[in-house]
């Protein structure tokens, strides 16, 4: 039996692992020994028994509880309570996703100890160094021994850093063996699209009309703690509503509801609460986002797991940062990025509703059965 420690640190790195432990539980249950540790990076109370029943995704077997500090303590408190765990459960390989402190934590410290890291959503690049993602996501791909990318563009990034795809087994960190493996949230939203339905009282609760309103989301630092840019998107966002008569639906997190009091003038926050077509919510649960995104005309957001997604859903896409991960979606002209400029918000508004029916969506991000590839070729390495 191979064993397999899956490293996750927040929410949605817990929704990306499940791709992987439906597909062991699935097709590999006689191959692997799949050990899920949360650093607990993030604390959420949205992580009741009820989320991991809902979205049929298996409970932690360890939590770090290591909680909010500053990046080089938090970094630090996750590499320690990660080699006591390694030490004792002395893992075949470790499991780690995306760009998070996490991410690095349990990759620096398997790494250190000998043990093969495997770097799903290998490859991707912002080119800003500025970002804290963009330094755990290069720091982690270089200790790594099998690299999955779920883009062409992440490969070709892991390329020019000096990788070789025609390189043989065995592989280790001294040999490294890159993927163009196509994206594990692919593979959940076709799995969780369809639960999603079941949510769809959530729609006509909320008075939310199917293909009439625009989703947005807002949760970057960069954007909710500097006053000028949340000032811009709100700007925007009254705008589209209160003029163009579009429904803006809003799932607001209590931090970044607390930055609008803290952030914008009393004048726009009373416009803000009197615009009947802005509507601000309490945060929705995953299922609901997606049901959300599956019903919107277009989406809004500085997230990067929400641009795919809208993608996915086929949904296109305005992004409140000035560069992306995703530069294909761009590429494609489904997504735009807008930073937080409210001339470029309301202008990429108006253009996409010009041209709702001539948009392509690409199948860049693979066939729906990445994690069973991954799952392969960790057999073959590790087995």
């Amino acid at each position: 039996m191979i064993k397999v420690l899956n490293i996750v640190g927040a929410r949605p790195q817990i929704i990306k692992a499940s791709a992987i432990s439906r597909t062991i539980k699935k097709k590999y249950s006689d191959k692997f020994e799949e050990i899920i540790v949360h650093t607990g990076q993030h604390y959420d109370k949205e992580l009741s028994s009820v989320f991991f029943d809902e979205l049929h995704i298996p409970k932690p077997h360890h939590n770090l509880r290591v909680g909010s500090a500053r990046h080089s303590k938090q970094t630090a408190s996750m590499m320690i309570g990660l080699e006591d765990l390694f030490l004792k459960i002395q893992p075949n390989c470790v499991i780690v996703y995306g760009d998070t402190n996490s991410t690095l934590a349990g990759a620096l410290a398997a790494s250190k100890l000998h043990y093969p890291v495997v770097h799903i959503e290998a490859g991707l690049r912002s080119f800003n160094k500025n970002m804290p993602e963009e330094i755990n996501r290069i720091m982690c791909d270089h200790v790594s021994t099998l690299l999955f990318s779920p883009t062409n563009a992440g490969f070709k990034n892991l390329i020019k850093e000096g990788f070789r795809p025609e390189n043989s087994p065995p592989y280790t960190i001294d040999n490294p063996k890159i993927f163009h493996s196509g994206d594990i949230m692919y593979d959940n939203s076709l799995f969780y699209g369809k639960l999603a339905e079941k949510k769809k009282k959530f729609l006509t609760e909320t008075g939310i009309k199917h293909g009439e309103f625009i989703l947005a989301t807002i949760h970057r630092d960069n954007n909710t703690d500097i006053p000028e840019r949340l000032r811009s998107i709100f700007e925007a966002l009254l705008e589209i509503a209160g003029k163009q008569n579009i429904p803006v639906v809003l799932p607001l997190h209590p931090r970044t509801n607390a930055a609008l009091e803290k952030n914008l003038s009393k004048g726009l926050c009373k416009e803000i609460k009197k615009e009947p077509l802005l509507k601000v919510m309490p945060p929705v649960s995953f299922l609901e986002i997606i049901l959300l995104e599956k019903n919107a005309r277009l989406i809004m957001t500085d997230s990067g797991g929400i641009q795919k997604e809208a993608h996915f859903f086929r949904k296109p896409c305005i992004i409140f940062r000035k560069e992306t991960e995703w530069v294909e979606l761009v590429k494609n002209k489904t997504s735009v990025l807008v930073d937080a400029d409210k001339e470029k918000i309301i202008k990429a508004v108006t253009d996409f509703g010009k041209k709702e029916k001539e948009f392509n969506f690409p199948k860049f991000y693979g066939d729906g059965k990445t994690a069973g590839f991954i799952c392969e070729e960790m057999v073959k390495n590790f087995g």
